[in-house]
C-alpha cells in the first residue's frame, strides 16, 4: 500500500513537470540592424589587394597566407602556450560548468539519510536504542519557465564565452604577426644601417684624405664625422627595437624572453596576400566579438523572463518513504515504514515594488546590450573601412617611394663623385646622404605597414571564424 502511495506521488510530480512549459520571457529576437551592400572603400582596395577566391580564410590557418616558415611555428606555439588564450579557455569551461548546474535545478533531487543512536540510564541499568534510514526526493517544478530561462541565459553566456576564446585567439595571433613582422623589418633596416655605415666610413676616408692634401676644409671632415656616429647611434636604438619586439613575441608564446631567440634572417621578402572581403552582413556571423555581444543580448532577454516569473507563485513537492527500529540489525525487516507527501506554495503579496524594480532593471540591461551590440557592428564595419583605405593607400605610397628612393640614391652616388671632383661642398653630400638614408627606411617600413595591415584587415574579417548556428 505504501509502494501505491509513493508512485502515485511520482505521477503528481510528472504531473506537475508538463506544467513546466508556461515560460513568461519574452520571445528572443535577434536586434535588428541595417548592414551596408558592399564595402565602400573595396573599389580603391581592389585595385591594389590581388585576387582571391572566396574561401581563402577558410582554407586553414590565415597567417600560412604569409608565406613564412618561421611565423607559422611561432603561431602554433601561441595556440598551445599563450597564457591569455589559457585564461580564455578557463572562463568558458566555467561558464560551461555553469550552464549544467543550472540544468540540474530542473531535475528533482534524491537524498538518502541513515543514522543510529543509543542512550541509557546509569543509575537503573536500562538503555534503548532507535536507528533510521529515509529515502526523499524534492522538486521545484518549473511551472512558469523561470528555471529554463536561467538555463537559457546561462547557455547564451557560455556561448559569449566560446566567441570570447575566438576573440583572444585571433588578438593573439595578430599581435604575434605584426610583432613579427615589425621583427624582421627591423633587421632589413639594421641590415640597411650597416651597408650605409660602410659607405659613410668610406665618404670620411675621402674627406680625411682631402683635408690632409690640403684641398678641403677639416669641416668636411667633422661633417663626415657626424653623420657616421649619428647613424650609429640610429643603429643603437634600432637594436633596443628589436630586442623590446623579440621579448614581446616570447611572452606571446609563453616564455620568459630570457629563454627565447629569433635569429636574424639573412633577408626579408615581405609578402602581402590575398584576402577575400565578401558582403558586410557576413561579418555578422565571422566576427567573434560581434557574436559575443549577440549573445550576451540573448543572455539579458533570458533574465527578463527570470525576473518576470516572481510575479508568479512558486511551488515545492517533496516525498518521502523511511523505515525506523530500535536496533540496526531489524532495521530493514521491522514493519514500521513512514511516508510522507508535500506540497507548499509560496505567493509574494507585497514587495514594495522590488519585483518591479528587478524586472525594469532586467530590461534596461537588455537595451544596454543590444546598444553594445550594435556599435560593436559598427565599430567592426569602420574597422574595415579603415583598413581597406589603408590598404590601397599604402600600396600607392610604396610604389611612389621607391620611385623616390632611386632618384635619392643616384643623387647621392652624384653628388659624392662631385664632391671628390671639388665642385661641391660636403654640406651637400651630406644633405644627399640624409635623403636617400630616410628614403631607403621609408620604403621598408612601409612593406612592413602593409603587411601590418593585411594582418589587421583579417582579424577585422574574423580571420576565418564562423559562428555556430
Amino acid at each position: 500500500m505504501t509502494s501505491r502511495r509513493f508512485l502515485s506521488t511520482l505521477t503528481v510530480l510528472a504531473a506537475a513537470a508538463a506544467l513546466s512549459a508556461c515560460a513568461v520571457g519574452p520571445r528572443y529576437e535577434r536586434p535588428a540592424l541595417d548592414a551596408p551592400s558592399a564595402w565602400k572603400e573595396a573599389p580603391a582596395a581592389e585595385g591594389w589587394l590581388p585576387a582571391a577566391p572566396a574561401d581563402a580564410l577558410e582554407r586553414g590557418p590565415w597567417w600560412q597566407l604569409f608565406g613564412d616558415a618561421d611565423l607559422n611555428a611561432l603561431a602554433d606555439r601561441v595556440q598551445v602556450s599563450n597564457q591569455n588564450i589559457a585564461a580564455a579557455v578557463a572562463s568558458y569551461a566555467q561558464a560551461s560548468a555553469l550552464v549544467r548546474q543550472q540544468r540540474a535545478g530542473l531535475l528533482p533531487s534524491v537524498s538518502l539519510t541513515g543514522g543510529a543512536s543509543r542512550n541509557g540510564n546509569r543509575d537503573t541499568g536500562t538503555a534503548s536504542g532507535s536507528a533510521n534510514a529515509t529515502l526523499g526526493a524534492d522538486w521545484a517544478p518549473d511551472v512558469w519557465g523561470r528555471l529554463g530561462l536561467a538555463v537559457d541565459s546561462a547557455a547564451a553566456q557560455a556561448q559569449a564565452s566560446a566567441a570570447d576564446l575566438a576573440a583572444a585567439r585571433l588578438s593573439a595571433q595578430g599581435a604575434l604577426a605584426s610583432n613579427y613582422f615589425s621583427l624582421r623589418e627591423a633587421d632589413a633596416e639594421l641590415a640597411l644601417l650597416a651597408t650605409t655605415l660602410e659607405g659613410y666610413e668610406r665618404s670620411l676616408t675621402i674627406a680625411r684624405n682631402r683635408y690632409e692634401a690640403g684641398i678641403a676644409a677639416q669641416s668636411d671632415v667633422l661633417q663626415a664625422q657626424t653623420t657616421l656616429v649619428n647613424t650609429r647611434a640610429e643603429r643603437v636604438a634600432l637594436q633596443r627595437t628589436r630586442d623590446t619586439l623579440e621579448h614581446a613575441i616570447a611572452v606571446l608564446v609563453g616564455v620568459a624572453p630570457a629563454d627565447f631567440r629569433i635569429p636574424v634572417a639573412a633577408t626579408w621578402t615581405p609578402t602581402v596576400p590575398s584576402v577575400p572581403l565578401g558582403v558586410p552582413s557576413t561579418l555578422l556571423q565571422r566576427r567573434p566579438d560581434i557574436a559575443s555581444a549577440e549573445r550576451a543580448v540573448a543572455a539579458a532577454n533570458a533574465q527578463i523572463g527570470v525576473e518576470r516569473a516572481a510575479y508568479y507563485p512558486s511551488f515545492s513537492l517533496s516525498a518521502s518513504l523511511g523505515r525506523s527500529s530500535s536496533r540496526v540489525s531489524d532495521l530493514f525487516g521491522a514493519s514500521n515504514t513512514l511516508w510522507s507527501l508535500g506540497l507548499s506554495a509560496a505567493q509574494v503579496i507585497f514587495d514594495a515594488g522590488a519585483i518591479d524594480a528587478r524586472v525594469d532593471s532586467a530590461k534596461a540591461a537588455h537595451e544596454a546590450a543590444v546598444a553594445r551590440y550594435r556599435q560593436t557592428v559598427l565599430t567592426a564595419f569602420q574597422g574595415v573601412e579603415d583598413q581597406l583605405t589603408a590598404t590601397a593607400s599604402l600600396a600607392q605610397q610604396e610604389a611612389l617611394r621607391r620611385e623616390a628612393s632611386a632618384a635619392a640614391d643616384l643623387t647621392e652616388q652624384q653628388i659624392l663623385n662631385r664632391y671628390r671632383a671639388g665642385q661641391v661642398s660636403y654640406t651637400e653630400v651630406v644633405t644627399a646622404q640624409a635623403s636617400a638614408l630616410s628614403a631607403r627606411r621609408t620604403v621598408l617600413q612601409l612593406q612592413v605597414n602593409r603587411q601590418n595591415a593585411a594582418v589587421t584587415l583579417i582579424q577585422g574579417l574574423g580571420g576565418g571564424w564562423t559562428a555556430p548556428d
